[in-house]
């Protein structure tokens, strides 16, 4: 549940749907349908090589998962800022020069859907931190799995059915969808950042008989 609610808030499928039907408002419907499952199948095969590379990565860069999960917890909670307060920066959607430069494109499966939209810097330093956590653990690595998929085809039925999602919701449901989902994803952008503080070590100092304790 928590690697389902991360990657919806990270992913944001409503904010990707209502982008995707502003950028190709003048597609027929045909070439939108197609433009959706190979932008979503894209993005799954982006997140797919980190689910399967991430841990490898890091070990190669010799990047602690104490430093993962904060540095993770960091940019989660300003990709949690800007689902609060509606604004755009890039970190899990297209920036406003990225959809200006989308607008002109026929196809936009590949840029800005399957990436930053889908497949964006938050979602990708996600499917990194939720893997290497759960490294060892194959139920876990399953659940993580699972999420991502169901996620992807949340997506992909959302933006099928974008135009009338955009009209029902309006920019005012959209965002209150949005700013709900945000202070969530800040809660657990914070407790990433406590537990890879924890796990850390900086604040544990041992005393001279060889006990533990905090400073």
């Amino acid at each position: 549940m928590v690697a389902f609610l991360a990657y919806f808030a990270a992913i944001g499928p409503i904010d990707v749907a209502a982008i995707f039907a502003s950028i190709t408002a003048g597609a027929p419907p045909r070439a939108r349908r197609a433009m959706a499952l190979k932008g979503v199948g894209i993005a799954a095969a982006i997140l797919g090589a980190f689910l399967l590379f991430g841990p490898a990565l890091l070990k190669h860069l010799g990047i602690s998962l104490a430093a993962l999960r904060t540095a993770g917890g960091v940019l989660l909670f300003l990709i949690a800022l800007d689902m609060v307060f509606a604004r755009h920066s890039g970190g899990s959607s297209a920036s406003d020069e990225e959809r200006v430069e989308a607008v002109g494109k026929e196809d936009v499966s590949v840029f800005p859907l399957a990436t930053p939209l889908i497949a964006g810097p938050g979602a990708i330093g996600l499917t990194v931190l939720l893997i290497a956590e759960r490294e060892g653990a194959p139920a876990r690595i399953a659940a993580v799995v699972t999420a991502l998929c169901c996620i992807l085809l949340l997506t992909y039925v959302l933006l099928l059915g974008a135009t009338r999602i955009q009209k029902l919701l309006g920019v005012t449901g959209l965002n209150v969808v949005t700013r709900v989902v945000g202070v969530l994803l800040a809660a657990l952008a914070v407790q990433f950042v406590f537990d890879g503080l924890a796990d850390s070590g900086l604040f544990t100092a041992s005393d001279p008989g060889g006990h533990g304790g905090p400073l």
